[in-house]
């Protein structure tokens, strides 16, 4: 399956910047792979105060959040930002969650190229990531990309319920 990048078509997955009127819609993307993952709802991204105003939320941070739109629904998401209490140069990968209908289709893929190359464009260095034990298909995913395990968390992402961190130096 090809995924578009420039000009969406219906049945083929449109990755864009999101707009605030997605915020609802990824918003219950986000809490509902949480929720199939059965990810603690405090300490995660389930309880971000920003997940609710995830336009807002990019619009003030250094950093950008892509969403996928297939059949003009949301089914996906991913973004990188600024992470408190790290070196400048470090990003972090954020809120990258897709529905179990697009997995294995690349999107996940193609979200992390398209954050790796923004970030590099806002010079970062390096992008470091937090997830949790259990989510093994995108660990794999993360590897392949070019993140390592790293042995204690960066920075303060209050994400005390993810104990696996990741890194990728570019």
């Amino acid at each position: 399956m090809t995924i578009a990048s420039t000009i969406p078509n219906q049945d083929v997955p449109f990755i864009r910047e999101i707009q605030e009127q997605d915020n609802a819609a990824i918003a219950r993307v986000i809490r509902s792979v949480l929720l199939e993952m059965e990810v603690p709802k405090v300490g995660s991204a389930y309880a971000d105060p920003s997940l609710d105003y995830m336009y807002q939320h990019y619009q003030q941070d250094k950093g950008k959040y892509y969403v996928v739109e297939l059949n003009g629904e949301v089914v996906a998401g991913g973004g990188f930002g600024s992470l408190p209490g790290a070196p400048a140069e470090v990003c972090e990968l954020q809120k990258m969650y897709l529905l179990p209908q697009t997995r294995g289709l690349g999107l996940g893929q193609k979200l992390i190229e398209r954050c790796i190359e923004d970030a590099k464009k806002m010079a970062y260095t390096q992008c470091y990531l937090e997830t949790l034990p259990n989510m093994l298909a995108a660990q794999a995913l993360y590897k392949k990309m070019g993140f390592a395990y790293i042995d204690q968390p960066m920075g303060n992402t209050g994400h005390c319920a993810c104990p696996v961190w990741m890194l990728k130096k570019f």
